[in-house]
């Protein structure tokens, strides 16, 4: 008789009834190798393990770099959704107050931010009763306020990512303490008039960092930057 173990009919009918699913077990496949090497002995090199162990590890690499790509594919395709979302959004109101209060609001909901802060620049030192009403979603500062709060760049980008230490009150009122990170699109509102910039706030310090692409929210600035020229006209 032979020393060898043998399989049982059922299991070898099995395995010879559906060889191909022996070879698309990955743990069956492996636990086979190693059955394998130990049969031929310490002192026997097996350069076709090798060279399966090396291709296996070639593959594990390549399913995780095809699981990031389809995970950054998904998340920019979710942040496109929502700019189209808030840019609908904003094509709505047909007066400038609701306009604007739906950055507080709508928008900000939509783009998962905590806070939206449009900073209008202004050579007059009465606020207008509108300016107000607005408060909490208008901020209203002198002629080169924008530029000194954007001074760590330069020059200055269109969008600034940047995680807070301390959060500006003056564009934050009494969430600043809690802010962490923002995003600055500073907007140019035609000829003749002075700059303006939207402040998006978070209390995640992760939201916003330097290391995000910027050219979704370059596309809403855009929009945003038109929409404001045909009201202030």
């Amino acid at each position: 008789m032979s020393s060898s173990p043998k399989l049982e009919d059922s299991l070898r009918a099995a395995i010879l009834a559906k060889p191909d699913a022996v070879l698309e077990d990955k743990d069956l496949m492996q636990a086979l190798v190693a059955a394998n090497e130990r049969a031929m002995g310490a002192n026997i090199i097996d350069l076709r393990g090798i060279a399966m162990e090396r291709l296996e590890a070639r593959f594990d690499r390549l399913e995780d770099t095809h699981r990031s790509v389809i995970a950054a594919a998904y998340e920019n395709l979710a942040g496109t959704n929502q700019i189209h979302r808030a840019i609908l959004s904003l094509l709505e109101p047909t007066e400038f107050e609701p306009f604007l209060r739906l950055l507080g609001g709508e928008i900000a909901d939509i783009l998962r931010v905590d806070v939206i802060t449009l900073v209008l620049e202004s050579a007059q030192h009465d606020p207008d009763p509108a300016v107000q009403r607005l408060q909490g979603v208008l901020t209203v500062a002198e002629p080169g306020f924008i530029a000194a709060y954007l001074s760590d760049r330069n020059p200055a980008r269109p969008v600034t990512l940047r995680q807070l230490q301390q959060a500006e009150a003056r564009i934050y009122s009494d969430r600043a303490p809690r802010i962490r990170s923002e995003a600055c699109l500073t907007l140019d509102l035609g000829p003749g008039r002075l700059p303006g910039m939207l402040v998006m706030g978070a209390e995640d310090p992760r939201h916003f960092s330097p290391q995000l692409g910027t050219d979704l929210l370059s596309f809403f600035a855009g929009v945003f930057e038109r929409s404001m020229r045909h009201w202030l006209s």
